[in-house]
């Protein structure tokens, strides 16, 4: 298929320092694809909220990617949007707020995110009641499944569907449960369902162990990658911390505590992130430190974009479906 208007004003202007390794981050991931690999996104900050989904659920229909890796915020706050979309509010001059102005938002119910605010009643609460109902049909019968399971159930239950606010070919959570896509969400404890998830279980309302954890996580995805890595598996990293700094180490996990020595590296690498590398940030670090800890190859393309991902991704994302 011939490349869009998108992809061609890429190509054609994108051609020096962070845009051409836009570009060149780009051509290699659709490389991978054509070779066979599979390819795993991992999402940090706030991206469901920047209202990723809009392009990244037609990254997940048209199968180019296979496992994701994200936080449990960018797990909830996707379906957050779907169903509480009208009530989010954008404050474009957030910069000048005041402490004054922040609690004036607290006492709304308005929890901001840089420019826009996430209001907790419509979308918080209004999540709680469907899946604790969810979570308490499993804890009675005694059954165990994973955060991002839990919302599956949730968005395939039709529950929600009275409260739909956006296109549902906008969230990339309902098409990833309609794929029934792999997820990995590494320290879902911490975000706002976990919050919730833990104050049943101090209650005594839910047993912690009806909740799947961050360990059994890895040993599903020690599983997973060397049953897809035959052609390889690439890397394509938005943000930093935990949703790219846990799935990253299976790899040295399998090889060096597993002894599983003919384990594959990841075949491709990039990171797009404005962290900077000073006293020991991992975020910020360029990917040949990857190197030294049995990450990646001495020949695995490896690129790093330094810019804001909000504007990264949805480039390089539409190149990848030809617009």
């Amino acid at each position: 298929m011939s490349k869009g208007p998108i992809s061609q004003f890429i190509e054609k202007h994108y051609l020096h320092f962070n845009s051409a390794s836009l570009v060149d981050a780009a051509k290699a991931y659709e490389q991978q694809l054509a070779n066979g690999a599979k390819m795993m996104v991992s999402m940090a900050g706030a991206m469901s909220t920047a209202e990723i989904g809009k392009i990244f659920a037609e990254i997940i229909r048209q199968d180019k990617v296979q496992i994701i890796s994200c936080t449990g915020a960018n797990l909830e706050e996707d379906i957050m949007n779907l169903v509480a979309h009208s009530h989010y509010e954008r404050v474009p001059h957030y910069r000048d707020l005041t402490p004054e102005d922040e609690w004036a938002l607290l006492e709304r119910g308005l929890n901001r995110v840089t420019d826009t605010c996430i209001p907790e009643h419509e979308a918080f609460r209004r999540l709680q009641k469907h899946i604790y109902k969810i979570w308490k049909d499993a804890d009675d019968k005694g059954e165990r499944y994973f955060p991002h399971e839990f919302m599956y159930k949730m968005l395939l239950s039709g529950v929600l569907e009275e409260y739909y606010e956006i296109d549902l070919k906008d969230s990339w959570m309902y098409a990833a449960a309609e794929k029934n896509l792999p997820i990995i969400v590494p320290g879902w404890e911490d975000s706002t369902m976990g919050n919730i998830f833990a104050s049943y279980v101090i209650k005594g309302d839910l047993k912690a162990s009806t909740m799947k954890s961050g360990i059994e996580y890895m040993v599903y995805l020690s599983d997973w990658y060397p049953k897809n890595s035959s052609n390889g598996v690439g890397f394509f990293q938005i943000g930093g911390g935990i949703a790219g700094d846990f799935p990253i180490c299976v790899v040295p996990m399998l090889y060096q505590d597993m002894e599983i020595h003919d384990i594959p590296f990841w075949s491709y690498f990039c990171q797009i992130s404005d962290s900077t590398t000073s006293y020991g940030s991992y975020s910020g670090a360029v990917p040949n430190e990857k190197i030294t800890w049995g990450k990646l190859d001495i020949k695995t393309p490896k690129f790093i974009i330094e810019s804001d991902a909000t504007i990264v991704a949805p480039l390089i994302f539409a190149y990848l479906l030809d617009l």
